[in-house]
């Protein structure tokens, strides 16, 4: 508390030898003289009274200040560089003074005036309710707890803390491993230097988040620096791939450092038959096409035949194999091999030499006769010779007749089955049919033989103009 009134009491003199000094280099007159004279007697006589209502001066027992809802302020959070702003407001006010003071008890403002020579503080604001300051290019010692006084019995008190933000360096990635090879370990370290509070690393290997193992560590200038450690094992798909150390810190954002990996794989092959699109003949030629990828670029491609050689006859360009008029002695399993500095690798093919095409026989539509009963009604007088009619279906098909079908025996042998089956079948289904349908024929000749006694009687009777010749029938298929 004597800190304070020896403070306190060191400002009221102050302002008075200002004002007085101030108002001595305007005044050249005595008349003025002697007007500013007593304007600061005036001055000195109202720091008195303040000093004694704010218990600076000697008078009975000496009151703590007290903290109090009517005197309120802010804590302020700043980057290092920038600008602060504290601001100390009064809810009511009885015509009290308002002052600010740093965290070492030093007045920086006192009402509207600034005793403190520190020129990055500066007045923003100042009424009856309010007191509000500036303090620009924040430094790391500026940081700490700021009073808000009101000159108050008792007076009253607020605190503002200032938190000092300090961002880290650029962010620091190193790498054990510059070229890797698949199924290898790798590690990498990221160190974020000189930061306040310590910062936080995080790591993305694409767009997978990988867990690393921070170290935090307090330097002599109460700053903290992380380094983080990340190990990790890395495949063919990992080339290329960026990994990134991101770092967290409140008073940076998007702060980042990545490296890509370079990895190195042995070769993927796979073969891929050009011609022919289909089945492989007898005759015809094949083509395959050896196609790989690999880290390094393979640099050696090699055909061969499993267990056996090569036909003697087969040209090898480069990644391709060319083999003319196939036969089934070519039948077996074709392989190609790719390596480089990391491995090798192959792809096998296997042929099989189909029968060359053949060309299906013409086919020719069965001739089927249809035999139509007809039931005529004769009369004596009209004479009919009874004959069968028929009538040979023309139709021959020659599906594809001039193009050859090329299709399998099997097939062949199947449409012939299917066609001689159905003709089998036909026959049965005739055969029953007349079977069942035969024809008995009655001429007016026979009319009246059964009646006669002999054949002579017959044969009258027969040619004779009968009442019942309209009854006479005729018959025939």
């Amino acid at each position: 508390m004597a800190n304070a009134r020896s403070g306190s009491l060191a400002t009221i003199l102050f302002l008075f030898m200002s004002s007085a000094a101030l108002h001595k280099g305007e005044c050249q007159s005595t008349t003025c003289g002697l007007f500013h004279y007593v304007n600061s007697c005036c001055v000195l006589l109202r720091c008195l009274f303040l000093a004694r209502r704010c218990m600076i001066l000697p008078s009975g027992a000496a009151q703590d200040p007290v903290v109090s809802q009517n005197l309120v302020t802010d804590n302020v959070t700043v980057v290092e560089g920038e600008m602060a702003i504290i601001s100390c407001r009064v809810k009511n006010n009885d015509d009290s003074v308002i002052q600010l003071l740093n965290p070492n008890r030093q007045t920086i403002y006192f009402r509207d005036m600034r005793p403190l020579k520190d020129s990055r503080f500066q007045l923003v604001n100042f009424s009856d309710n309010e007191l509000r300051v500036s303090l620009s290019n924040v430094s790391l010692s500026d940081e700490g707890r700021y009073v808000c006084q009101l000159y108050t019995d008792p007076p009253q008190e607020a605190y503002a803390e200032i938190t000092v933000l300090i961002p880290p360096g650029n962010p620091i990635i190193e790498a054990r491993d510059e070229v890797l090879s698949e199924g290898n370990e790798t590690e990498m370290t990221c160190t974020a230097m000189s930061s306040k509070p310590a910062a936080i690393i995080r790591w993305m290997k694409g767009d997978k988040e990988l867990p690393g193992k921070p170290k935090v560590e307090l330097t002599y200038d109460k700053m903290y620096t992380v380094t983080s450690r990340l190990t990790f094992t890395v495949s063919k798909e990992d080339d290329g791939v960026p990994v990134i150390c991101i770092v967290d810190h409140p008073a940076v954002k998007d702060f980042q450092a990545q490296k890509y990996l370079e990895v190195q794989y042995k070769p993927e092959v796979k073969i891929v038959v050009e011609f022919p699109q289909g089945l492989t003949r007898e005759g015809e030629n094949l083509e395959l096409s050896c196609k790989f990828r690999g880290k390094p670029e393979p640099q050696r491609v090699n055909w061969l035949k499993v267990d056996d050689d090569v036909p003697s006859h087969a040209v090898i360009t480069g990644a391709d194999l060319y083999i003319e008029n196939l036969n089934k002695s070519y039948n077996g399993t074709y392989r190609c091999v790719a390596s480089n500095s990391i491995g090798e690798a192959y792809d096998d093919y296997t042929l099989y030499v189909y029968d060359a095409p053949t060309t299906t026989p013409k086919s020719t539509t069965a001739t089927t006769t249809t035999t139509i009963i007809t039931t005529t009604i004769s009369y004596p007088e009209i004479n009919q010779d009874t004959a069968p009619s028929t009538e040979p279906a023309a139709h021959d098909s020659r599906a594809g007749e001039g193009a050859p079908r090329t299709v399998d025996h099997a097939v062949i042998g199947g449409v012939v089955a299917v066609v001689v089956f159905a003709m089998l079948c036909l026959l049965i289904v005739l055969g029953r049919y007349f079977a069942r349908h035969k024809g008995t024929y009655f001429t007016h000749e026979a009319k009246g033989a059964d009646d006669a006694a002999d054949a002579d009687t017959a044969i009258i009777n027969a040619e004779g103009g009968h009442t019942n010749s309209d009854e006479k029938k005729e018959y025939y298929i």
